[in-house]
């Protein structure tokens, strides 16, 4: 069988299901390739991650068409069999780290968030020697890896293994305390170490995340903290205090992903601000306003 493979929306990412559904086709001995308008395939999986991301805009020759992702439809899964697939790196050669899951799913029930719906609670998903193989870093995707006593012995066997990591999605603060702040000073980090600060309540648990970390020697590259922005003035009141404790503060615009909903204009000139660090260093928000109107 020919199979086709479309991205529509990872060019700064690779495509974790993308390739396992490569690695699996390759193995009953089916042939793979990037869709190439002018072919024709038996199978083409498509995949999109976002839900505000355009649809691929040409004609896509295929006797049958897949479509999965959070951006089509969360409720499509993998085969078992597909998502035991060790990953195939060659289709994106130009990442070297290992990506992958400790674990799937989250406790918490987010209105902004879809990880619950999509994923369920909390549990178990791979062993980071797995992920890895013969890799020395990895990325891991986990939404609350720190809620788990699974993801918390992986973070164990990760100092042990002395691998480097990036917990991408971000490390609840609520749960760093002393004995987590001494294993996490442990680990040698790829990135930043990564939590959020989506409300006002988070303050104080972010603020207290942090002192433990710093206490115990932690020494990522710097401490990185996602707001979440829906209103204006909640936003700019965390972002001054993240600020002022030497965070650096990642403004991500709401968006209503059950109806699709996009940002508000303001929420997005504020996301500019922030993220834009030259910026952000160099007026206030108000200033911003006024040159950018």
């Amino acid at each position: 069988m020919k199979i086709g493979l479309l991205d529509i929306d990872g060019h700064n990412f690779p495509n974790l299901a993308l390739m396992k559904i490569s690695a699996y086709h390759k193995s009953i001995g089916n042939s793979i390739e990037w869709v190439n308008h002018l072919s024709n395939y038996d199978i083409v999986y498509k995949s999109k991650v976002f839900t505000f991301t355009e649809d691929t805009p040409f004609f896509v020759g295929a006797d049958k068409i897949i479509s999965g992702g959070t951006g089509y439809d969360f409720t499509v899964k993998l085969s078992e069999e597909i998502n035991k697939m060790f990953p195939d790196y060659s289709i994106y050669p130009q990442y070297k780290h290992a990506y992958g899951f400790l674990t799937r799913g989250c406790p918490n029930k987010c209105s902004w968030c879809v990880v619950p719906q999509k994923e369920g609670g909390i549990k178990a998903e791979n062993d980071i020697a797995e992920i890895l193989q013969d890799r020395k870093t990895a990325i891991l995707m986990d939404n609350n890896v720190l809620a788990s006593d699974w993801g918390i012995k992986q973070i164990e066997k990760i100092t042990k293994l002395k691998c480097k990591v990036d917990f991408n999605q971000g490390l609840d603060a609520r749960l760093i305390d002393a004995p987590m702040a001494h294993l996490l000073a442990k680990v040698k980090w790829l990135a930043p170490l990564r939590m959020a600060c989506d409300t006002d309540s988070m303050i104080d648990s972010v603020r207290k995340a942090t002192a433990l970390l710093r206490e115990a020697k932690c020494k990522p590259q710097n401490y990185f903290v996602y707001v979440l922005v829906k209103d204006i003035d909640s936003a700019l009141y965390r972002v001054k205090i993240l600020n002022s404790q030497r965070l650096d503060p990642f403004a991500q615009p709401y968006r209503d992903f059950v109806n699709n909903t996009p940002p508000t204009p303001i929420s997005k000139k504020f996301a500019r601000w922030v993220n834009h660090k030259a910026i952000f260093r160099s007026m206030t928000f108000e200033e911003y306003l006024k040159i950018y109107k």
